[in-house]
């Protein structure tokens, strides 16, 4: 029977947002932004352990208390330098098995809830390929010139936007990420090596 874990690469710097504390630590409710993904896929009964992906150099993590999630939670400072480079080094120190299913959740979406978390295991535990939360663009969408003028309208019938988790097998993830290193996310890679991995309906966040 294959196991559930979750993954959630945190190395990053959050240079795009400027500010000197990386985006996983800037305060929320009183707790690190990281702290409120955790809380949730800790809680799930589904997942055996919670892996973050922290850089070799990371001094913060340890300086909050994380003792409520006892050794359910774990880390690893095998972080890359990219997203797929965390994610892939943490499926190498985790050392899982090739048919464990990952669950791959961004440190910085505090909102995943438990009924995200069960619909998504429900409807891709049996599924050959895996999946992802996502929701329909609602939003109108335009194409740009390279003078910043609009050159056209995106039809946006069939248009998803990808969140997260997305869960795939340990094994298969860990190919799809060799081959495409340059992805933005899990399920690019994924669907690089040819498959369709399935969208799992969820709300905007």
């Amino acid at each position: 029977m294959s196991d559930f874990y979750a993954l959630v690469p945190a190395a990053g710097f959050g240079a795009r947002m400027g500010h000197e504390l990386p985006k996983q630590y800037l305060p929320l409710a009183g707790q690190p932004l990281i702290f409120h993904a955790l809380n949730t896929l800790c809680a799930c009964p589904d997942i055996a352990t919670v892996f973050v992906v922290l850089a070799p150099g990371d001094t913060l993590f340890h300086g909050y208390d994380w003792s409520r999630f006892g050794d359910k939670l774990q880390s690893l400072y095998c972080g890359g330098e990219t997203r797929a480079g965390s994610v892939a080094n943490g499926l190498l120190a985790s050392e899982l098995e090739p048919d464990d299913w990952v669950l791959v959740h961004d440190a910085a979406r505090p909102c995943l809830t438990q009924a995200h978390l069960a619909k998504l295991i429900l409807e891709l535990r049996d599924d050959a390929v895996g999946g992802i939360l996502a929701v329909p663009v609602a939003d109108t969408l335009k194409r740009a010139d390279d003078q910043q003028r609009i050159a056209r309208t995106e039809e946006r019938a069939g248009l998803w936007q990808a969140q997260t988790p997305q869960m795939f097998r340990a094994g298969l993830l860990a190919q799809a990420l060799g081959n495409a290193k340059n992805v933005t996310d899990e399920a690019a890679a994924v669907e690089a090596l040819g498959l369709r991995p399935k969208l799992v309906l969820s709300t905007s966040s």
